[in-house]
């Protein structure tokens, strides 16, 4: 007990207080959303994530998308293992020059139709990592982008409102 309560000294708070006009926001980009992919899939829009060399970042964003303030699978997104399950190619970071083979793989294996969606600016663009020696390109130039969601990194909300948008464009 006494560890804990020194732990607790030592460390002081580390949550945060979530605003109540971000969880309305959220909820009505949501169910918006949840319609939308309804309307076009007729059921949940499956994604497979890969990142092709990332900082975590934007895998850190991925993962608090589906935490219960989220709950990305409330609004009709399910992240799936396999790309023949696949509806959509969620990718992060630029293109390692290790994951080329395994990029072009996994959007080979995903059944038609299929879109291609980059999640943050190395993978627009390769950001911090643009011009390594390592880094074989952007994902643009090796697979036909659909969508790009902005940020370094992006948050749940703008993913969840740049799909949005999407999906009313189609």
């Amino acid at each position: 007990m006494r560890h804990i309560l020194k732990n607790r000294i030592l460390k002081g708070v580390v949550t945060r207080h979530i605003e109540p006009e971000l969880s309305n926001e959220v909820e009505a980009a949501g169910l918006e959303l949840l319609t939308a992919i309804r309307k076009r899939f007729g059921r949940s829009l499956h994604v497979r994530e890969v990142d092709t060399g990332s900082c975590g970042a934007c895998e850190s964003e991925i993962i608090s998308a589906n935490n219960p303030i989220y709950d990305l699978q409330r609004f009709g997104i399910n992240f799936v293992a396999s790309p023949r399950h696949a509806d959509a190619l969620l990718v992060t970071g630029p293109v390692s020059k290790n994951m080329l083979i395994a990029l072009k793989k996994t959007y080979d294996a995903m059944p038609e139709p299929k879109f291609v969606i980059t999640f943050g600016d190395c993978a627009l663009d390769g950001g911090i990592f643009k011009n390594s020696y390592y880094v074989e390109g952007v994902i643009k130039d090796i697979l036909p982008v659909a969508l790009h969601i902005p940020g370094c990194p992006p948050n749940p909300a703008i993913m969840i409102k740049s799909l949005l948008a999407f999906l009313k464009e189609q």
